[in-house]
């Protein structure tokens, strides 16, 4: 991993709010010229500090579906059943995000789903196979709270 100055840092910073914005106003706002902004953002995509870009899709104007929080309990934590676990999750597609964790479960676990019935299947057929797994703790979200603060910049 590269050491990040300022620069980069703020690079980083206003690309998480737009990745679309246009090199040219990314460097006017950083007070680069076009050139050196475009060569500080392909040094840190090289060196993995930019691992790549994302759409993120409004649930309300696309397909309706639930994001669901899942905690996992492991039965033990010892670095063969972390490495067991996560290398199992990472065969499957249907967990978009996966963290390890302090404090009360060992991961959060994110998956999209579009109905309580998908859900169960995604539990059954893949939530429940994960290896060490002792406990499983599931929260349907509601609604996304910072999807609003995403509309409003777009404007």
């Amino acid at each position: 991993m590269m050491a990040l100055d300022n620069i980069d840092r703020n690079i980083l910073r206003l690309l998480r709010v737009d990745a679309r914005v246009s090199n040219a106003k990314l460097a006017a706002e950083i007070g680069l010229s076009p050139s050196a902004c475009l060569r500080r953002i392909k040094l840190m995509e090289k060196a993995g500090g930019i691992r790549g870009y994302t759409a993120l899709i409004d649930a309300t104007q696309s397909e309706s579906t639930i994001a669901v929080i899942i905690n996992i309990t492991l039965e033990r934590q010892t670095e063969e059943y972390l490495d067991r676990f996560e290398a199992a999750v990472r065969r499957h597609p249907e967990i978009r995000e996966c963290y390890l964790m302090t404090g009360g479960s060992d991961y959060m676990l994110r998956v999209d789903v579009e109905n309580a019935g998908a859900f169960e299947r995604i539990h059954k057929e893949v939530l429940s196979t994960l290896p060490g797994v002792l406990r499983i703790h599931s929260s349907f979200s509601i609604r996304d709270v910072l999807a609003a603060r995403s509309k409003q910049r777009s404007k």
